[in-house]
């Protein structure tokens, strides 16, 4: 028989009353809580995110031996399945695929499902270009634009200025499977006649870039992802692609990027022994433009990223607190 997660929550959300009332009959106090060890990779959301759920496991649930390990993405899975990590609140399934797979049918792994499932990747322009900004006094200059095939008669609003002949894509960085997926678009839509492929150095190097282009006003083509905070702070236009079918994906990339599922996981072995813990995170499901909005606020601010999952949480009250019981949303509000 195949656990689905329904019936996970079903058996944890039972265990975890059923423990409850046991500790009421007996009349004494929870036992100490173990301590819980997030994977703390390193990306800005994946951080907020531990330490959202961090707040609302400490200060409504009791556990407040909360412990972070940083690392990079594969070495921090595995170290979910050996039960070293226990938590992990960004698991981007399809960029670890095959470890994904294996884990979950060795049953060393549970998936509590989507985080965010609708995140975003693609081509971007700032919507000034094409709607205007009466505010700033910028007149629409690409009126027009709507798709990735429209961009060859709007070259010229993108110069390159190192090939004056050419518009300039701006891509991101080298080493970045992306990066690859950008330049074969590119070829496949066409545009590599018109456009030179300017790939950046660095994640700075692409978002300043933007940053630059959008404070004077002037026109910027090129890739971005949400969440981000550039999305959280920017009025940027998507430009239309052909919907993302797989089969074409895999033959030319010549179409949209397909949206990636974000998911919750826990150490199976964890699982058993914290019910309570997997009945909330079970019921752990942000949005892409929360996250933006939180990353925007976290480096506008120079805030870190407790002060981030601070800000969610007094921001999206009406959210959160669906996820647990009015009891726990009380004692975490009286927290904040």
């Amino acid at each position: 028989m195949t656990i689905t997660r329904t019936m996970l929550r079903a058996a944890t959300l039972a265990v975890a009353a059923a423990l409850v009332l046991t500790t009421a009959l007996a009349g004494c106090s929870p036992a100490a809580r173990e301590a819980i060890v997030f994977a703390d990779v390193s990306w800005d959301s994946a951080q907020v995110n531990n330490r959202i759920a961090a707040f609302i496991l400490t200060h409504g649930y009791g556990y407040d031996n909360i412990e972070y390990i940083p690392g990079d993405t594969i070495p921090l899975f595995q170290g979910l399945r050996r039960g070293d990590v226990d938590v992990n609140m960004e698991v981007w399934v399809e960029n670890q695929q095959d470890a994904w797979d294996e884990a979950i049918a060795a049953g060393d792994v549970i998936d509590l499902g989507n985080n965010f499932g609708d995140n975003w990747q693609g081509w971007l322009v700032p919507r000034y270009m094409v709607e205007g900004d009466a505010s700033r006094g910028i007149a629409a200059t690409a009126p027009e634009l709507r798709s990735v095939f429209d961009m060859p008669k709007y070259w010229e609003l993108f110069k390159d200025p190192e090939d004056k002949a050419k518009g300039r894509f701006i891509n991101s960085t080298p080493g970045w499977e992306c990066t690859e997926d950008n330049s074969r678009k590119l070829t496949t839509y066409g545009l590599d006649g018109t456009y030179t492929d300017f790939i950046t150095g660095s994640d700075a190097a692409l978002s300043g870039s933007l940053a630059a282009a959008y404070a004077r006003g002037e026109s910027w083509f090129g890739y971005y992802w949400a969440p981000t905070w550039v999305l959280g702070r920017y009025d940027l236009y998507p430009l239309e692609e052909p919907p993302y079918d797989p089969a074409v994906w895999q033959a030319d990339r010549g179409c949209a990027y397909p949206s990636n599922n974000v998911n919750v996981a826990v150490n199976a072995e964890f699982a058993e022994r914290n019910p309570e813990v997997v009945a909330f995170l079970d019921n752990y499901v942000t949005q892409t433009a929360q996250h933006s909005r939180v990353l925007a606020h976290m480096e506008g601010e120079g805030a870190s990223t407790e002060e981030a999952a601070l800000f969610f949480l007094r921001e999206y009250q009406d959210w959160w607190t669906k996820w647990v019981s009015p009891d726990v949303a009380a004692a975490v509000k009286a927290a904040l």
